[in-house]
């Protein structure tokens, strides 16, 4: 029986004279699919940021939902890790819909019920539950891209795909504001994103697929004659939880150094992303949806700057991914510092520099997670993913949330602001580490794979 945590199985192969159409058809419908199922995971993942003006006044502060938001991190962080390893042998058919679901009914249940929002501990709590939902989201979708591309293709395909979180994240916002103006409560922030998120996740269940072969197609690897210079037929075989860990995630460098520049990497995108609408509305006297707007604006901007940042790394550096997320760190840098020194001046400063910093921060955020998918072979995706998703948050969006949020109440924007360059000058030194890791070194990876 087919199920969420079980990959469907290999079918007899079809005619070669249907295969081509038949993988045209579905790659296009299958990429659709995790294009707006991921989005939809973004309207649903981080509405409390929107809400945390509306808590404020309900007399909680700045720490409390600084606290409250580190929990979706923590556990997002530990799930996404646990939950990659799952999808490594899960239907992504049913395993994308299925976090999407308990994810938009979380949400709701936090829109419609006072309970909800009676404490912060109970906040805290649901607000865990919905981050762990979330892990279920991006796993399955590295697993489906590393099944119908093929490598020389897939820098393209993830940096494309990569913008879905940042429609959702733009969306997020507009639907607020729609929800607040037609409902007349701030509460529509939640609930009404919730509604449309568990709405995609039921189109899911008809458009997703798992494997080619699932669907009686030859791998992609033999269909487009684009083969891994260590690619052989183990890669096709289902690997236990503890030859993923021994062979591919352990021993891997590489893995790991990402791992730690993605610490700083979140730090900067969800310390920046999650304090906007505090910040304009505290220190720049945004009404709420200028403020709504702004945060859109943010995501929105990382749609060309995410899909460049690929390019550039295919284009100039060889698929390197190292100097391509330097190239767009050095001016996030700069434009937090912009929007840093900003405190007092125009608030359309403000608002292009939230532009600025959204188009260069998703590329490296995109890249690790692209470098994550070329270390491993393609069975082992989903837990190569997650461990970089584990570092990136529940160290450093934890930290965004938490610490920036008792730090902001304690010492004031100011040392918010240092924080966040700190994080960026790290990250650069953290990404350089792999600068040695390219095209070249994926033969010597899987040279040390074959011996394994």
């Amino acid at each position: 029986m087919i199920g969420v945590f079980k990959p469907a199985r290999h079918i007899a192969r079809m005619p070669e004279d249907c295969q081509s159409p038949t993988y045209t058809r579905l790659r296009w419908q299958i990429f659709a699919s995790i294009f707006f199922g991921y989005a939809g995971y973004y309207l649903v993942r981080k509405n409390i940021a929107l809400a945390v003006p509306d808590l404020l006044k309900l007399g909680f502060t700045k720490a409390d939902m600084g606290f409250v938001m580190s929990a979706g991190a923590v556990a997002y962080g530990i799930s996404k890790f646990i939950m990659g390893i799952v999808s490594d042998r899960s239907n992504p058919r049913f395993f994308l819909p299925a976090g999407l679901i308990l994810s938009g009914g979380i949400m709701m249940f936090m829109g419609f019920s006072p309970w909800a929002i009676s404490s912060v501990f109970i906040m805290y709590a649901l607000q865990f539950l919905n981050g762990w939902a979330q892990g279920m989201g991006w796993p399955p979708c590295g697993r489906t891209m590393v099944h119908w591309w093929s490598t020389h293709e897939r820098g393209k395909i993830v940096s494309v795909w990569n913008v879905a979180h940042n429609v959702g994240g733009g969306v997020v916002a507009n639907l607020a504001v729609w929800g607040v103006g037609y409902f007349n409560e701030w509460q529509a922030k939640l609930y009404v994103p919730a509604g449309v998120a568990i709405g995609v996740a039921l189109v899911l269940l008809a458009t997703m697929r798992d494997t080619p072969q699932s669907c009686g197609l030859p791998p992609i690897e033999e269909h487009n004659n684009d083969y891994p210079e260590f690619y052989n037929e183990d890669h096709e075989v289902e690997m236990t939880t503890k030859e993923i860990f021994t062979k591919y995630i352990l021993p891997n460098k590489y893995l790991w150094y990402i791992a730690l520049a993605n610490i700083f990497v979140y730090f900067i995108r969800y310390g920046v992303l999650d304090w906007a609408p505090t910040y304009l509305k505290e220190v720049k006297g945004f009404d709420f949806k200028q403020a709504g707007l702004a945060y859109s604006l943010y995501e929105y901007a990382a749609i060309p700057g995410t899909i460049l940042c690929g390019w550039i790394s295919d284009k100039f550096f060889r698929s390197r991914r190292a100097p391509a997320g330097i190239l767009f760190m050095i001016p996030t840098v700069l434009t937090v510092a912009w929007y840093w020194y900003n405190k007092s001046g125009p608030a359309i400063v403000d608002s292009w520099a939230l532009v600025s910093i959204g188009f260069f921060v998703y590329g490296p955020v995109m890249l690790i997670g692209l470098h994550a998918l070329d270390l491993v072979p393609k069975k082992a995706a989903g837990t190569a993913a997650g461990l970089t998703g584990l570092f990136g948050y529940v160290l450093g969006t934890v930290v965004a949330n938490w610490v920036t949020g008792w730090v902001i109440q304690t010492y004031g924007w100011d040392w918010y602001f240092g924080l966040m360059v700190l994080a960026g000058v790290l990250a650069i030194l953290a990404i350089a580490l792999t600068w040695g890791h390219g095209a070249a070194s994926s033969k010597q990876n899987g040279d040390a794979q074959a011996k394994a």
